[in-house]
């Protein structure tokens, strides 16, 4: 079975070259994968929009119709920090909230695993964007799935280096959702919010700690939990040269921490949804080669 990804060259192209953003990030993945892609491993499916409905089971209608009628304030569009405001902007965010909530219908119909190669806006919160982030996509598909009853139990397991601040507010009373951010405490968001667990992490971490402190987390809270869905904001900004990381991981050490979450995630025989996350190395190759190295492993484990 390929592994499904959605895609949509918006990705890139509805970001402003203005915008302090490796925008070229997302066309250089899809480029990367397509041997991936030409050999059958890989599907790339296009986005579809979410819709109003469905954005608003999370967020604040007032929120929402003003973002889609282009009244946010000036300081609101600063705290998301894309800038200058655009149609093709508007559409490029339900396409990216879109790609995730279908990623989560393929793995609720019978896909051990699929993924949106966008997404993980996790700093997003009900009422407002933040950090680049304008609505919260695995929020929004969570909380679908729980309220049509297709799954009892969600998990989200958040190893960008910036916590998953938006996300661990929207569900803070929600008992049906078990949120896990590993992330450098010294990092944005400076005002951290409370997951069910966070584990916040000193600057240039050894590589040995790290992972071994997220395979005691996944056993020992994530694993009681018993999600019946996973969503992996797998974001590569811990790596040595991300010019927004200071974690100081290589490589290698990203490799492992999928391998780790992946069979994981196979141990509890639980479908899981992929989000890249965030990667803003300078070489951008950098993010582009660890963003990839994820998408080949999850493809492998389907066509074995």
């Amino acid at each position: 079975m390929a592994l499904t990804l959605f895609y949509s060259p918006l990705y890139t192209d509805a970001l402003s070259p203005e915008a302090r953003f490796p925008r070229q990030r997302y066309r250089l993945v899809r480029a990367a994968l397509q041997p991936e892609v030409s050999r059958g491993l890989i599907d790339i499916q296009p986005p579809r929009c979410a819709s109003l409905a469905e954005i608003k089971t999370v967020h604040e209608p007032a929120y929402v119709d003003d973002f889609l009628g282009g009244r946010l304030d000036r300081s609101r569009v600063r705290r998301i920090g894309f800038r200058p405001w655009t149609a093709d902007f508007v559409e490029r965010t339900l396409r990216l909230t879109g790609g995730t909530l279908q990623a989560t219908e393929a793995v609720l119909a019978g896909a051990a695993l699929a993924g949106n190669m966008g997404g993980g806006t996790h700093h997003a919160y009900r009422d407002f964007g933040s950090g680049y982030c304008v609505f919260n996509d695995m929020a929004i598909a969570a909380a679908l799935a729980l309220g049509r009853g297709q799954v009892g139990r969600v998990a989200v397991i958040d190893l960008d280096v910036h916590q998953g601040d938006g996300t661990a507010a929207i569900f803070e009373d929600e008992p049906r959702v078990m949120t896990f951010s590993m992330h450098g405490q010294r990092n944005f968001p400076f005002r951290k919010m409370r997951s069910d667990l966070d584990l916040g992490l000193e600057d240039e971490i050894d590589p040995s700690g790290y992972l071994g402190l997220l395979e005691e987390a996944l056993e020992r809270a994530v694993a009681p939990h018993r999600p019946e869905l996973i969503f992996y904001q797998a974001g590569v900004d811990a790596l040595a040269r991300d010019t927004l990381g200071r974690l100081a991981l290589d490589h290698e050490t990203l490799e492992r921490r999928d391998a780790m979450v992946l069979d994981f995630a196979a141990s509890c025989g639980c479908p899981m949804v992929i989000c890249m996350g965030g990667g803003y190395a300078d070489p951008i190759e950098d993010s582009v080669l660890a963003h990839a190295q994820l998408f080949r492993a999850a493809a492998q484990r389907l066509a074995t």
